[in-house]
């Protein structure tokens, strides 16, 4: 699979040029103001401003010197002159590029804050947090520090979620799923430490190459069946499978991340306090979620997985919709078109697998991941999903059956002289017929 931007976090807001999806613009003007106040500080708030509009190509590394100079000869009249003062007059840089660097030098500053931390620099940011890259002084270790943004510091809701993640991936342990390292307080900051995943998601590869080769999708399957398995084992379930939320690391290996809306099985608390609610994502949410039901087990996991790989494999997600509501609407209701027709490439078993996974009803669904990984482990060989294909035939087998029975029409029935109708032994004979055939089929099957 070709190479893509890096990431940890769902949404990014990029700083070269580009504007982020899913976070609102900075304020510019409150920005720059809060930069120039931090710049007061002098000397050090002047050299990590430089640094980062160099490293971030904003402006050359001869541009920013300039800057500095001029900088430190304007302060011998004007105290209150600043090096973002400087480099936006000088047309350096710009007001809204300066804007972005806020959450990155906010971040450079805390990290001196958390104890045994070095923030390196900016991931991405979302609507719940910021990621960045740092060191973990005593391991000489690269981590992902996800930050709680200064706005939800005081909210009890958002503290208690940002510490529940933690605590969630914590309980984990699995070469699939990103390692939590430790979660805690360091002045005004709630922080979290996870494994540093050098890579790309699943959803970067979609954006670049639109589908996956089936075989690369089925491996990924595997890997995040494999990760899911566990959770479930150790009584939790994700709650938010999707694209953003898988990553790939440059050597190939998948892992899981983002555990914000996992919940414990057996937390009948938190089950009735979300009762009526929808937690996930419209896309891939499943439909009991959608239903805001209190038992959510792993079958929910298996649809929003299942919609994951429906989105790899085609190129589209399962359900579009003017609106989230729309789209949920339609996870509920509408029928579902098979895989394989929006992909006709597909193999026949990719699309039953598919199919099984996102049934409606979680009873019609692979019960557990350990049922999934067999399909999945069958289909990657070149054979049949054994118990996807199985309910498939049996279902076809069942029509043929009731096919057969209505080519009877009454008036051929025949009739014996005591006026007995001879229907059932024929309706016997066509059904011993038709399990021959099934078992002929099966045998072939193994056969084969």
């Amino acid at each position: 699979m070709a190479d893509a931007p890096k990431r940890q976090l769902e949404d990014t807001t990029p700083l070269k040029g580009q504007s982020g999806s899913g976070t609102p613009a900075p304020d510019v003007n409150e920005t720059q103001s809060a930069l120039e106040q931090a710049a007061k500080g002098g000397t050090n708030i002047d050299t990590l401003v430089g640094r980062l509009v160099v490293d971030n190509g904003l402006a050359t590394q001869e541009e920013v010197q300039h800057a500095l100079e001029h900088a430190k000869s304007v302060r011998e009249e004007d105290n209150s002159a600043s090096l973002v003062q400087i480099l936006v007059e000088q047309e350096y840089v710009t007001k809204r590029q300066i804007a972005r660097l806020r959450a990155i030098i906010e971040a450079e500053r805390s990290g001196q804050k958390i104890p045994g931390f070095k923030i390196l620099g900016k991931l991405g940011a979302g609507a719940m947090a910021t990621v960045f890259k740092g060191v973990q002084l005593s391991l000489d270790r690269t981590v992902a520090i996800k930050v709680l943004p200064r706005k939800f510091s005081q909210n009890p809701q958002f503290i208690e979620r940002f510490y529940a993640e933690g605590r969630s991936a914590a309980a984990l342990n699995h070469p699939n799923i990103v390692q939590a390292f430790d979660v805690g307080k360091a002045g005004e900051f709630h922080y979290f430490v996870m494994e540093f995943v050098d890579g790309r998601t699943v959803y970067d590869d979609i954006v670049k190459q639109k589908r996956f080769p089936e075989r690369d999708a089925v491996e990924v399957m595997i890997q995040v069946s494999e990760a899911l398995q566990h959770a479930h084992e150790k009584g939790l379930i994700h709650r938010d499978v999707k694209p953003k939320n898988i990553m790939i690391t440059n050597e190939g290996v998948v892992k899981l991340a983002d555990m914000g809306l996992a919940r414990a099985v057996s937390d009948k608390e938190a089950a009735e306090a979300e009762a009526g609610k929808a937690f996930g994502t419209p896309y891939y949410i499943s439909p009991e979620q959608i239903r805001g039901e209190r038992d959510i087990g792993p079958p929910a996991d298996i649809y929003s997985l299942g919609a994951t790989f429906y989105h790899m494999v085609t190129g589209s997600v399962p359900y579009e919709g003017k609106n989230p509501s729309a789209v949920m609407h339609k996870h509920l209701k509408a029928d579902l078109i098979p895989p394989d027709h929006v992909n006709p490439k597909l193999s026949a078993g990719v699309s039953e697998v598919i199919e099984m996974m996102m049934a409606k009803r979680p009873s019609d669904r692979y019960k557990h991941c350990a049922d999934l990984l067999v399909d999945l482990r069958a289909v990657l060989a070149g054979g049949a999903p054994t118990i996807a294909h199985k309910d498939v035939f049996d279902e076809a087998d069942l029509s043929a059956v009731s096919a057969a029975e209505a080519e009877v029409a009454v008036d051929e029935i025949p009739v014996d002289q005591s006026g007995a109708s001879s229907v059932r032994p024929m309706l016997i004979v066509a059904l011993g017929v038709m399990l021959g055939i099934s078992v002929m089929i099966n045998l072939l099957q193994a056969l084969l």
